[in-house]
């Protein structure tokens, strides 16, 4: 008893009655129509005609709740009143869900009416008894599982008020519960719905996975070439003004490429309207080799095939893997010349860095450290096309990535 009222205390149930009680006002206006049967056969007896109105009245709750706008209204309502967790309900429901919510519609007006009804004659006896001012006098009186109390007017009278009192907020308390219990079942999402969700989840966490292999490709792409050309515009800002200005242009143009990924992937991380994705592809591998040259990278590059076949996703793919590759040139090759290889057959695609093997490039910005990401996003790119890689040690002094993509329909 004390732990079915706690809830009393905190609120819930007060803000659980006005839900029912809504639910109840809300099916008054369909009651005129559930009478119009009872009012053309009118030498029915009064039970048939009860059932008969009782039966339509149900059928027209139940046709309340069939549109969408019914449920999502519903859930809004539970979430503040009842509160219970309930997520949104799927975009498009199978044919047995739309049923859940005229089901969930039944119990909810009868449990309306019946603790309307219930507490409302109890509140009223608990307050009317104590003064007589019904005058029901001795006749008043409270029988419950074979006990029963009668009014005489005196102190049995605030005995049996305190106890119509505390009955209405038992009745309340179970009500509430009642209606807590029923609606993660019936306004909860179902199976299908719970798929739906499952599979819209799994969506948006590939998504950010994809985003964040971006982020990591392009940030770090252009802060390792960018911390490379700031220190080779310093070193050669006297002897060479014009490779300087070279070198500065082409961290602006870095950081400019930049900046669109990072404000694309924010906002869609910040679930915000962002504008279209920037687009990386093979065709724009000459401009990214330029900006290698600038930051002073002595490159051999072999080029075979037409790179124009190659388009969609595949060549979206082949530019990060690149520039990932590249980088990691950068990052740790000896300063030797670094080999660039990409080749398109109908089949397939293969790319290929080469460089030296080292510890890191010192520049004047010192050594660079790396997260360990990269390769790892790397491998799993490749696996998602269906591709082959290999990555490690090529002789005693060269580092070599070798990646073979299959070349299909890609969009």
């Amino acid at each position: 008893m004390i732990r079915g009222l706690r809830p009393l205390l905190r609120g819930t149930t007060y803000s659980g009655m006005l839900f029912a009680y809504c639910g109840a006002l809300a099916s008054l206006p369909l009651l005129p129509f559930a009478l119009l049967p009872a009012l053309a056969w009118p030498s029915a007896p009064y039970g048939a005609q009860a059932v008969l109105v009782l039966l339509v009245w149900a059928a027209l709750i139940g046709l309340v709740g069939l549109p969408r706008t019914t449920r999502r209204a519903l859930i809004a309502f539970a979430r503040r009143l009842l509160r219970v967790q309930l997520p949104a309900p799927a975009a498009v429901p199978s044919g047995a869900d739309r049923w859940r919510t005229p089901l969930w519609l039944l119990p909810h007006v009868a449990l309306g009416w019946t603790g309307a009804l219930t507490s409302g004659v109890l509140i009223l006896m608990g307050i009317a008894l104590p003064g007589d001012w019904l005058g029901l006098g001795a006749e008043a009186g409270l029988s419950l599982f074979g006990w029963s109390l009668r009014s005489d007017g005196g102190w049995q009278s605030w005995v049996l008020a305190l106890c119509c009192l505390l009955l209405a907020a038992v009745v309340c308390v179970v009500v509430t519960s009642v209606l807590r219990w029923l609606a993660p079942r019936l306004l909860g999402p179902s199976s299908a719905e719970r798929l739906a969700l499952m599979a819209e989840r799994e969506q948006r966490l590939a998504e950010r996975n994809r985003l964040a292999h971006e982020l990591h490709d392009s940030i770090g792409h252009t802060l390792t070439a960018t911390t490379i050309q700031a220190a080779v515009a310093g070193e050669v800002l006297s002897a060479d003004p014009g490779a300087a200005r070279a070198a500065l242009r082409s961290i602006e143009e870095s950081a400019r490429a930049a900046l669109e990924d990072l404000d694309y992937v924010l906002g869609v991380l910040r679930e915000e309207k962002a504008e279209a994705a920037p687009t990386r592809t093979l065709a724009d591998l000459p401009e990214l080799l330029d900006r290698l040259r600038h930051a002073g990278a002595v490159l051999d590059v072999e080029l075979s095939g037409e790179l124009a076949q190659v388009h969609g996703t595949l060549s979206r793919a082949a530019y990060r893997i690149l520039q990932e590759g590249l980088t990691n040139a950068l990052r740790h090759g000896t300063g030797g010349p670094i080999g660039v290889r990409v080749a398109v057959a109908p089949d397939c695609l293969e790319l290929g860095v080469v460089n030296g093997a080292g510890v890191g490039v010192r520049t004047g910005a010192g050594v660079f450290r790396t997260s360990g990401h990269g390769l790892p996003g790397l491998a799993e790119r490749v696996r998602l096309l269906h591709g082959e890689i290999e990555a490690g040690p090529d002789g005693p002094r060269h580092w070599r990535l070798a990646v073979r993509l299959p070349v299909r329909g890609s969009a």
